[in-house]
């Protein structure tokens, strides 16, 4: 009998996880299928109970319902508590154990491009669910300095209290952000801004970018939003959500199977999906 794993969120069609996963389970000859559900808010609870109920082995949780989710789940793990927002849970014996790849999966794509973050000075824009759970996985390492940009400060500063870990932060609406953006070797813009289908929007401006930053943006679809194609024009090194996402993937995948999963390979699968979306929507 195959193991059911899952994705809950609303919208859910757009999501590639399904086809990315099921291709590493058939990859590693594991009898399991992963399935996309649509849920709305108001039957979450039902939804996850369901799927305890069928005996669901995991499941991964998206937008909107990350945070909606801690009270309907048996255990949670302490960093996705102190994050207060969860996007993979494994069953346990009939215990549904909720974690956060989310900001260690963007650590461990951020490696690829900026391996030693001791003593840089980045500057996370947004604060939201993402924002927060790779502020928190920031807090932990040795970075100098860990600024917010928000268009609402006042998110912000909740957000920099909330960290459990000690560190030296600032709150900034978005154009106090972007008139200090020389200041900083590392931006990581969290929003949605710029994601298909309004690719040509950007959070702020970056004219005052210095040409040796590391600019990421954890959007992937487009595979370059406007704020990285503007950044690469002034000498940034830059990087896109790819490598997140593949990375908080195998993390889940990992957790559910006790097998670190080919990153080449979900890479490859992810971007052979983007392809044929892009074929599809021209």
């Amino acid at each position: 009998m195959k193991k059911l794993f899952a994705v809950l969120g609303d919208p859910i069609a757009h999501s590639m996880s399904p086809a990315m996963h099921n291709d590493l389970f058939a990859h590693y000859r594991l009898e399991a299928e992963y399935l996309p559900f649509q849920v709305q808010k108001e039957n979450l609870k039902d939804a996850v109970k369901g799927l305890k109920a069928l005996g669901a082995a995991g499941f991964n949780v998206t937008v909107p319902h990350k945070s909606a989710i801690l009270p309907f789940l048996d255990e949670i793990d302490e960093l996705a508590l102190s994050i207060g927002a969860v996007n993979t849970v494994v069953n346990r014996s009939g215990k549904l154990v909720g974690y956060n790849t989310d900001g260690l999966g963007f650590i461990k794509g951020l490696e690829t491009f900026l391996p030693q973050l001791a003593n840089k000075k980045a500057l996370v824009i947004g604060a939201g669910g993402a924002a927060r759970a790779i502020y928190f996985s920031l807090a932990q390492l040795d970075c100098l300095t860990i600024d917010l940009a928000n268009r609402t400060v006042q998110k912000a500063e909740e957000l920099i209290r909330d960290c459990p870990f000690t560190n030296a932060s600032r709150a900034f609406s978005l154009d106090e952000a972007a008139a200090k953006l020389g200041d900083y070797d590392l931006l990581i813009q969290t929003t949605s801004i710029g994601m298909h289908p309004n690719s040509t929007e950007q959070p702020l401006r970056l004219d005052r970018l210095g040409n040796k930053a590391v600019v990421c943006d954890i959007i992937y679809n487009p595979l370059y939003t406007q704020f990285l194609q503007q950044a690469k024009q002034r000498g940034a090194t830059v990087q896109n959500g790819l490598e997140m996402f593949v990375y908080q993937g195998a993390l889940a995948f990992e957790k559910w199977t006790g097998i670190f999963p080919d990153i080449q390979r979900m890479k490859t699968n992810v971007l052979q999906q983007l392809r044929r979306t892009l074929n599809v929507n021209r």
